[in-house]
């Protein structure tokens, strides 16, 4: 099969199984095997260049953008292997910030195409995509590559990577039916990415979570950076248009330093990217590096204003964790003197009370609920019954566009929108607002 058009590689790859659109599960026992072959097939790309590796439960793909861009300031060609997108798949692979272009995914959808006929290996299209990516970083040559782990660790596809510095951001409930229903077992599952001889760094304090790590560090013989111990975050605080943070690393002390992220989280994910950057560099990041590159950063529907009169800001919290950072930012990065609407809606696997209710705790005036555009979805009926259970008011509509669009209407200049619960709504939101045109097949 020879491809001619990017939507004729693109429709191949979506034939492939997709886990991020349809729920996995761990049935059968797991492997890497057959991605360990393809790239075999490939000439193993994977071994072309060092590697950083990034996992967590929340704030990687900050993480690994961030640490991106830092090495990026400092000379080096990078490449970046993110997920999800949010308007094309081109985005989970860029270099120096660059996404891949038409013409280079073709072709490399057509080499894996090519072994797939050759090999009888059929990969999942979140493996092909890691495939790809890791080829694509061999054919241009990085210095490095930051790969985002897609889910866990220990058998990710991103985990054939044989990396020099790998960071494990924090540990919560999510992906409970793949990586385990506590903290511990999730834990275990995301140390599976420690390296011999690399330096892991760990940027959460949780107890339970330091103990696994440490344990796997020592196992594998990997050096462990820990936060407030190897680095300390000594100021996180609410700045004009971000966070101000002073960090102390291994190498270096950076004071009062802006990033243009929202969020005491950001500062947490700016400071771990500096350490990460620093942990592959072997030296100082330096100053001037540091400040110029996270004053510029941008974060696509991570706590991102998309819109004013009303404000509508956008966040992809999809687990409880991450709506409690959210609620968390809210009052002091973006208050507004009228009222508080929010346009929800999620994917099943989670507990809806656990999504809702601080949500609700926060004040909103009312809510839009909506099915996300995955196979996935929750009803906007059911999203809506647990608002209204919990004292919320409710609106039920039968898409983001729909929803945003009411709120929309029933909003003053003053007011604010806050879309969460789903990057694929946020997505959706995102793109209607500001008028990106989506490139995913429907």
């Amino acid at each position: 099969m020879r491809f001619t058009k990017y939507v004729e590689a693109l429709t191949w790859l979506e034939s492939h199984v997709d886990f991020e659109r349809v729920a996995p599960n761990r049935q059968t026992f797991p492997t890497l095997q057959q991605v360990v072959d393809t790239l075999a097939l490939l000439a193993d790309p994977q071994l072309d260049y060092p590697t950083i590796h990034v996992t967590g439960t929340n704030g990687k793909g900050t993480t690994t953008t961030l640490t991106s861009a830092l090495l990026s300031a400092t000379g080096l060609r990078v490449g970046a292997f993110t997920s999800p997108d949010l308007h094309a798949v081109n985005e989970r692979i860029a270099i120096n910030g660059e996404p891949i272009d038409d013409e280079e995914f073709v072709g490399l959808i057509q080499r894996l195409s090519d072994v797939e006929s050759v090999s009888g290996i059929a990969l999942t299209r979140f493996e092909l995509l890691t495939a790809a990516a890791l080829l694509h970083f061999s054919d241009e040559g990085v210095d490095v590559a930051v790969i985002e782990v897609g889910m866990g660790g220990t058998w990710d596809s991103t985990n054939v990577i044989d990396s020099d510095v790998a960071v494990l951001t924090n540990v919560d409930l999510d992906h409970t039916a793949v990586l385990g229903s506590t903290v511990g077992e999730i834990a275990s599952d995301k140390v599976g990415i420690f390296r011999a001889g690399a330096i892991a760094v760990v940027s959460t304090t949780n107890a339970i979570v330091v103990e696994i790590a440490q344990r796997k560090a020592n196992e594998v013989g990997a050096t462990l950076w820990l936060l407030d111990d190897s680095f300390v975050v000594e100021r996180n605080d609410l700045a004009l248009g971000g966070r101000a943070i002073t960090l102390r690393t291994p190498y270096e002390r950076y004071e009062d330093v802006l990033v243009s992220l929202h969020g005491i989280h950001q500062g947490v994910n700016a400071a771990t990217a500096i350490v990460a950057a620093e942990a592959f560099l072997g030296r100082a990041l330096g100053g001037e590096v540091v400040t110029s590159t996270l004053a510029h950063v941008r974060m696509p529907g991570r706590m991102e204003l998309i819109a004013r009169r009303p404000m509508i800001v956008v966040d992809g919290a999809h687990n409880p964790a991450g709506v409690k950072a959210l609620v968390a930012t809210l009052d002091g990065a973006f208050h507004v003197q009228g009222q508080r609407r929010c346009v929800l809606g999620m994917l099943n696997g989670r507990v809806i009370e656990d999504m809702v209710e601080p949500l609700v705790n926060l004040g909103f005036t009312e809510f839009h609920c909506c099915p996300p555009h995955s196979p996935r979805a929750l009803s906007a009926a059911e999203v809506a019954a647990v608002v209204r259970r919990l004292g919320g008011v409710a609106y039920e509509h039968p898409s983001g566009t729909a929803a945003l669009a009411h709120a929309r209407e029933r909003s003053t200049d003053e007011d604010l929108i806050v879309v969460a619960g789903s990057l694929y709504l946020v997505a959706e939101a995102r793109g209607e607002v500001m008028r990106v045109p989506s490139r995913h097949l429907t």
